[in-house]
């Protein structure tokens, strides 16, 4: 019979507050379940493997613990550096933006590929797109990223630089959080002016890591108490394109804008081409089964699992996502002991006054079920 915890009788009630960007895999209502898991087994040390806009990470920070960042992403890295390496005061960082806002406006690429006319309130253009951006504000963004590069900053101040301007672009963008595709007509927000504010940074003594690497790449190298796993599971929608699921497809535009490379372009959105499905796949986003009949996902979500260096793991999943209930759980009992489930849905642990058994598996069967896992690895 496995350990279970009470959780909701005693939650944290007082979680830090984040910042981030508009994002579909945002754990910000997870946050409250995964600081009540961690302090439950008492855990100093947090790796957060798929930190997305980092809010699972600054959160932990705050609280005092240790954490290792790490995505894919090189945005989600700026964003990391931006708030778990910083050690200044926000307001030492306002004369950089200030010096930011008052860039003239220029053309340039962003302009070129993702800059808007109004259009008496049509955001589809002559060429027949439809843009994110108005040139107003594309027009700012040419200026402003030429200038942070030409300033030459030092690593940590670069990344709260393109921290503000991320921020500032995702409050006048044209779009429904993402930018595989965009409004027909332009939101209230795509009105109005790009304005950089200095990021809610903050000051925190753990002596914490950021990086962008493939997770596998990653956990053979850090040990830790406990890990945080959000993967991207990719949908169970088998008419569904898995480029329409996945981050990298996404996200373009914010990696486009952190690496201020100019790459080529292709699809009526105007992905970068190294977001195709033949370059940007994720392992944990494939839709196929290999030769036994089991979704390549779930053998992923098996080795990040046995791989990991860590005594607990926290592990998030949509009934949404490929990965099947039935096998996940089967996973989970082969390689530790479960000792919590938590259905985010109704705010309660489903395993709480239970014995082990497959009731969660029963749950997830109804649609949009989304749970978080506490595993003691064997």
């Amino acid at each position: 019979m496995a350990k279970t915890f009470s959780l909701f009788d005693e939650f944290v009630l007082d979680v830090p507050p984040t910042e981030g960007i508009k994002y579909a895999g945002s754990k910000l209502k997870l946050i409250p379940q995964i600081l009540e898991l961690a302090k439950k087994v008492d855990a100093k040390t947090i790796l957060d493997g798929f930190a997305g806009t980092t809010r699972v990470s600054q959160a932990s920070a705050k609280l005092g613990y240790t954490i290792i960042c790490n995505d894919i992403a090189p945005w989600s890295e700026v964003l990391g550096t931006c708030y778990l390496l910083n050690t200044k005061s926000q307001s030492e960082y306002q004369p950089l933006v200030d010096h930011l806002n008052a860039v003239p406006p220029a053309d340039g690429w962003f302009t070129e590929h993702y800059g808007g006319h109004v259009n008496d309130g049509c955001a589809i253009q002559a060429d027949g797109l439809k843009k994110p951006w108005q040139l107003h504000n594309t027009r700012k963004l040419d200026a402003i990223r030429q200038e942070i590069e030409t300033l030459k900053l030092d690593p940590v101040d670069k990344a709260v630089a393109l921290t503000s301007l991320i921020l500032a672009l995702d409050k006048v963008d044209s779009t429904l959080g993402h930018y595989s595709a965009y409004l027909k007509d332009w939101a209230p927000r795509a009105y109005k002016e790009l304005v950089l504010e200095v990021p809610k940074v903050f000051i925190s003594e753990g002596n914490h890591e950021v990086y962008q690497t493939d997770i596998f790449d990653l956990v053979s190298r850090v040990s830790v108490d406990l890990a945080y796993f959000d993967p991207p599971y990719g949908s169970n929608n088998e008419k569904m394109p898995p480029s329409r699921v996945r981050y990298a497809a996404y996200y373009h535009l914010w990696k486009s804008v952190i690496l201020f490379d100019k790459p080529t372009l292709f699809g009526k959105a105007k992905r970068r081409e190294d977001t195709s499905d033949q370059l940007s796949a994720s392992v944990f986003e494939e839709f196929r089964r290999d030769t036994n009949g089991r979704f390549i996902a779930v053998d992923a979500i098996a080795e990040l699992i046995r791989a990991t260096q860590a005594r607990w793991i926290i592990l998030s999943y949509s009934s949404g996502g490929r990965a099947t209930a039935e096998e996940l759980n089967a996973v989970m009992q082969t390689n530790g002991k479960l000792l919590a489930v938590v259905e985010m849905n109704y705010k309660r642990n489903v395993m709480a006054g239970m014995r082990w058994t497959l009731e969660w598996v029963n749950a997830a069967e109804k649609p949009n079920r989304e749970f978080l896992f506490l595993l003691e690895k064997s």
